[in-house]
């Protein structure tokens, strides 16, 4: 029998969440972009048999409501300290089992693919971090701990190396939606050519 996961995904507010691509849709204001993208992220991980519970660290409400209304649990994000804190946080709430950190900005992701990566996880090389870096190659956009085994995040600007350099291993797989994290608008463009979930599907529609 393969394990369960508890996946953490952070959110920051919609106010200053993925300033990067603010304007990458002009017709559509920036805080329904930032919260569509994380809904479908969440819904994918929802629906991955992998995942028991998925935990939403957020101290914005339209975030908290979406993720409740998607069969998440919405958590505050009470260290108010980052991402890397709320990735711990999140992992403190989800307890000693099988966790995971996930990018909340990935909206192509199919639920096969984070399945498969959370096996690959838990089978190759157990007992140790794992990570799978974005399709760029120098980022992070999955963290995953074993039981016992703190999940240490170090997200942010070449959190790939610094993840390795923590002494997480890289998961090698055939998984371009869970490596398709959106921080630009050319992200975006190419995460839609992967086949984008409902939410960002329906704001790119009206687009050119």
């Amino acid at each position: 029998m393969q394990p369960t996961w508890t996946v953490v995904v952070p959110v920051k507010r919609l106010d200053a969440a993925k300033s990067r691509l603010r304007g990458a849709l002009p017709a559509v204001p920036h805080e329904e972009l930032a919260l569509a993208l994380a809904a479908d992220t969440v819904r994918a991980a929802v629906a991955c048999p992998a995942v028991a519970e998925v935990l939403v660290v957020t101290d914005d409400p339209a975030v908290a409501a979406t993720a409740g209304a998607a069969g998440a649990r919405a958590v505050p994000d009470r260290p108010d300290a980052g991402l890397n804190a709320a990735f711990r946080h999140g992992a403190e709430v989800a307890g000693r089992g099988w966790v995971a950190g996930l990018t909340a900005d990935l909206p192509a992701l199919r639920p096969a693919e984070l399945a498969a990566a959370l096996l690959a996880a838990a089978t190759d090389t157990p007992g140790v971090r794992r990570f799978v870096a974005d399709a760029p190659g120098s980022g992070t956009v999955l963290l995953a701990a074993p039981p016992g085994v703190a999940l240490e995040p170090r997200f942010g600007i070449g959190s790939a190396a610094a993840h390795a350099a923590g002494g997480a291993l890289p998961l090698h797989g055939d998984w371009p939606t869970l490596r398709r994290d959106v921080d630009t608008a050319a992200d975006l463009t190419t995460a839609a050519r992967l086949g984008l979930g409902p939410h960002s599907a329906a704001l790119l529609a009206p687009c050119p």
